[in-house]
């Protein structure tokens, strides 16, 4: 989940002279998917840190949040840095931050290095968005068979995705649960440096640096759809917030499934459907999509609140899958009205507030039910959570068909 390089996909219709195009475009799509891998892969993990550390939900849910905060500081001060230097001294940057995660994972004996692992996480995954998206709408251009936009989102969402499914996979299978993942992933993660290292700079124009926190931007003209999708968007980040940080606790003292893989499985159906969302969003007319989004976010939190009620897998499931959906559908409507409706000269500011808006969103509410679990338990905190989820999109709804307000 990252920030588009607008500038540099408007760019993209224009041929430029890239150096090793084929090989490049595959260096930087995987860099890309590995990097955002290496962002979910803990998530199989933190029942058993809890048991290694002794600590509680609420400590998983602040680590989780620690990485959605990185990422918001990141995007603020970091979003244009590709359009400063270039695109492959970040890229190496962002999966080189990618090794020092994992090497911090696989060396961690207590929760500060935890946290510490977290920040650079989140620093990764900020660096690597932009600066991916931007690479390979200018290496393939407008008139690829293979669409930018889509390569973009398949080693973004796809990382986030296969991250915790990889990770719970040799979690169960490894001799050294702890241990075995960081090595597959700093391995992966070397590898993507390395091809990021040999393959040519896409970029022919460079700015110069100067870094400093990018204001905030929120487009007057698409003001009421912008925040709309914002808050629909928002709304099915917080619930990939939660089943990424609490999962693996839900199935291991809820429902009593010890499965790592199956903690995986949860996470990667939600990502994986948020892809899809964002695809599904093109054949739905705009006028339509939030709407959709917001019944989809409602039936998935009613469908998260009944797993808990009921304590039972095949709600959670579901659950994740349509949210996930719903998710992809309202940030695929945002990011299509910011870079066809808003004026060109504030798409990168109105992008960046758009995803600080949305990991704002993924951290905040982790840690509200963390405190929620310590002051009650999990599945009264799962069911109040659902429920403000679902007031939330029933709110945009609301606004959506409300007597003279027009959906767009």
């Amino acid at each position: 989940m990252g920030k588009t390089s607008v500038r540099a996909a408007d760019r993209a219709g224009a041929p430029t002279k890239v150096r090793g195009r084929g090989l490049g475009t595959i260096s930087v799509t995987f860099a890309f998917w590995i990097t955002m891998a290496g962002t979910t892969a803990p998530t199989p993990l933190y029942p058993l840190y809890g048991d290694a550390f002794d600590f509680t939900a609420f400590t998983v849910t602040v680590v989780f949040a620690v990485y959605a905060l990185g990422v918001v500081l990141g995007l603020l001060v970091f979003g244009r840095l590709s359009d400063q230097v270039g695109r492959r001294p970040v890229l190496i940057a962002a999966t080189l931050l990618s090794v020092c995660a994992a090497l911090v994972f696989l060396m961690a004996h207590n929760v500060a290095a935890i946290l510490v692992a977290r920040v650079i996480s989140g620093f990764s995954a900020a660096l690597v968005t932009g600066a991916g998206t931007a690479s390979l709408a200018e290496r393939l251009g407008q008139h690829s068979r293979v669409k930018p936009a889509t390569l973009a989102l398949f080693a973004n969402m796809g990382g986030l995705a296969c991250g915790t499914l990889l990770t719970g996979i040799l979690a169960d299978l490894a001799p050294s649960p702890l241990r075995t993942p960081w090595v597959v992933m700093l391995v992966l993660a070397a590898v993507g440096l390395l091809g990021v290292m040999v393959s040519g700079e896409s970029s022919e124009h460079r700015s110069g640096l100067s870094l400093q926190i990018q204001p905030l931007h929120v487009p007057a003209e698409i003001r009421s759809d912008f925040l709309r999708s914002a808050m629909a968007g928002g709304a099915g980040f917080a619930v990939l917030g939660v089943l990424t940080a609490v999962t693996g606790l839900f199935l291991g003292t809820v429902l009593n499934e010890s499965s790592h893989s199956l903690t995986g499985v949860v996470v990667f159906m939600a990502f994986a459907c948020t892809a899809v969302g964002q695809l599904l969003v093109r054949t739905l007319k705009p006028s339509t999509a939030l709407p959709v989004a917001c019944l989809g976010l409602m039936a998935a939190a009613a469908l998260i609140a009944a797993a808990m009620a009921t304590s039972t897998l095949a709600p959670l499931l579901v659950g994740a899958a349509v949210n996930g959906l719903a998710t992809g559908i309202a940030v695929g409507h945002g990011i299509g009205s910011i870079t066809t409706r808003s004026a060109p000269q504030h798409r990168g500011a109105s992008v960046s507030t758009f995803f600080a808006i949305l990991y704002s969103m993924l951290a905040v509410p982790a840690i509200g039910v963390g405190v929620l679990i310590r002051q009650s338990s999990l599945r009264p905190a799962g069911e109040t959570f659902s429920a403000v989820v679902a007031a939330l999109a029933l709110g945009v709804l609301i606004s959506l068909v409300r007597p003279g307000k027009k959906a767009v």
